[in-house]
């Protein structure tokens, strides 16, 4: 049993009131809170170590770098990648996404005619690169369409998949719907009949189950910190040491150098190659601390509770008349976005919502692809993370009905 009580404590945040009431944070999915353990690591390398990493023989450059380094290493471990150096440091999905986009591209690796294939389920960050690289390039993007109950038609792969598909790039989990995909019949497929790098987008699954890249076979994986309890701006890569080494950099200048003239510029080893500038050190500390924070309450736990969160919610909500949960049928975790018949603006059931202390995501959640399929504008979506429970859920379901009751 998960000590909530506790747990809730070390998240300073939630302890406050909106509007005259308690707190009810229910929008993870977009992001979550930090606990004390993050911002102390956080402050204390703002106002006892605050240097700039790698370049300097000082002390505090030394200490600088020691601790992102280490920090380094505890998300190798998080995401079993086999080494340290292939875990680079982003800002987050996004910009690892364009990362692979970027690298793939100018490495020639992608050229006309060559088919990339993401799925209907994807966030923007998951579309609008790939989109931009086939503009670049002449490449086509196909779409693995989707069902009325959000499940992907993976079969289509066995037409779809041929020596002209170079990329496959797929979300582990919506953040729209919170399904989960089928993710090792999707590599299996593509292992079998192509010869595609595979792109896992994990913002989505990070926070709430276990990841082990190398069991997955994936040759590239990103996920954000800002959803798993680290500081905003921060973010991973992860990708197979022999992927990375014939990818040319994303971006150039100080750091990703070996050596540097007017003549010619020589490329640092992994993962430095791709950590141009400048880091975001305090936060990549602070995502490592997220990484223990994770651990000491234990992988397995948290998906246990937020899946007992998803279960009780849907429940509840269901009573609701005129509620309707997409992607009610598919194997989910930690999201609901629904809507109430007869209430055609998701953000007004959002305000009344707010205005009851209650924080929830409303629109299209950058997936506007979905929105299209169901022909609505958008959904009201709860997501959960650990410190989340039953009674919040309890005071969710009967703000929805006062919502309803205000705007039918």
């Amino acid at each position: 049993m998960l000590d909530l009580q506790y747990i809730r404590s070390q998240f300073p945040i939630l302890s406050q009131q909106v509007n005259g009431k308690p707190l009810v944070y229910l929008d993870n999915a977009a992001t979550s809170q930090k606990p004390i353990s993050v911002l102390n690591a956080w402050e204390k390398y703002y106002t006892e170590v605050n240097a700039n990493v790698h370049r300097g023989i000082h002390t505090l450059s030394q200490l600088a770098t020691t601790e992102m380094e280490l920090s380094r290493q505890k998300i190798q471990k998080f995401i079993n990648a086999k080494n340290d150096y292939e875990i680079i440091f982003t800002r987050g999905t996004t910009e690892g996404i364009n990362l692979i986009a970027y690298a793939l591209g100018n490495s020639n690796y992608v050229k006309k005619d060559d088919e990339i294939i993401i799925s209907y389920l994807e966030h923007h960050s998951n579309i609008v690169p790939w989109q931009m690289l086939c503009e670049r390039t002449g490449a086509k993007l196909r779409v693995i369409p989707m069902d009325e109950n959000g499940v992907l038609q993976i079969d289509i792969l066995d037409e779809w998949l041929s020596k002209k598909t170079k990329i496959v790039s797929f979300n582990q989990v919506s953040n729209a719907l919170g399904v989960i995909n089928p993710l090792e019949e999707i590599i299996k497929k593509v292992r079998i009949n192509s010869s595609a790098y595979i792109v896992i987008d994990g913002a989505q699954s990070v926070p709430h189950f276990e990841i082990d890249v190398q069991k997955m076979d994936c040759d590239f994986f990103v996920f954000s910190g800002h959803k798993m309890y680290a500081p905003m701006g921060t973010g991973i890569l992860y990708g197979k040491e022999e992927i990375l080494e014939k990818l040319q950099p994303f971006h150039g200048g100080g750091e990703m150098i070996a050596t540097c003239n007017f003549e010619k510029t020589t490329y640092a080893g992994l993962p430095f190659k791709f950590e141009a500038g400048t880091p975001n050190v305090g936060g990549n500390i602070a995502l490592g601390a997220a990484v223990d924070f994770m651990n000491g309450i234990g992988i397995p736990n948290i998906q246990k509770h937020e899946n007992e969160l998803l279960e009780y919610g849907q429940k509840k909500l269901l009573e609701i008349e005129g509620l309707k949960i997409y992607g009610e049928k598919t194997k989910r975790t930690s999201v609901i976005s629904f809507n109430l018949e007869g209430i055609g603006i998701a953000s007004d059931v959002g305000m009344i919502l707010d205005k009851l202390g209650i924080a929830v995501r409303t629109g299209h959640h950058c997936t506007q692809p979905i929105m299209e399929f169901f022909n609505i504008a958008g959904t009201v979506r709860a997501s959960f993370a650990v410190y989340n429970t039953f009674d919040e859920i309890d005071v969710l379901v009967e703000g929805v009905r006062k919502a309803q009751k205000m705007l039918s």
